[in-house]
């Protein structure tokens, strides 16, 4: 079984990542999937930049340095893991991948680092709880 594990490097989203561990630790025969999604490039981006391919290095190096912490704790436990950094819309992008690398489990935080403050559970936990054809763990921060 393949568990995706979406990471924005929050304190919550490592928390899954270490409950994900933990499953593993426990018997649960799995391998992890790391996703970070970036949000699509601004207009002002575009317009400064003028180069899609500059813009999705950046993007692309922004997402491997929010999965680094994310990584080095799936290799200290010795679990297999893969990498995946998108760019868009984070609900949709989440499930593409869930359904590309065949995962059968979501084990995410509650909140990430999205802007619903205030809030018991973040924008995209909410709608992964809603919209994911698979089932959905919820981590909540100790």
């Amino acid at each position: 079984m393949k568990i995706l594990v979406p990471v924005d490097g929050s304190t919550e989203s490592l928390d899954a990542v270490r409950h994900a561990l933990a499953l593993v630790r426990d018997g649960l025969r799995a391998s992890l999937v790391l996703a970070n999604v970036q949000a699509p490039a601004s207009l002002y981006e575009l317009l400064r930049v003028h180069d899609a391919q500059a813009i999705e290095a950046i993007a692309r190096g922004a997402g491997e340095h929010l999965l680094q912490e994310a990584s080095a704790l799936c290799s200290a436990a010795g679990v297999e893991y893969d990498q995946e950094i998108a760019s868009g819309e984070p609900v949709h992008k989440l499930l593409d991948i869930a359904e590309e690398e065949g995962c059968g489990l979501i084990v995410m935080g509650a909140r990430g680092k999205g802007d619903t403050s205030g809030t018991r559970l973040g924008s995209v936990a909410h709608a992964l709880l809603h919209d994911a054809h698979l089932p959905v763990t919820i981590v909540r921060h100790a």
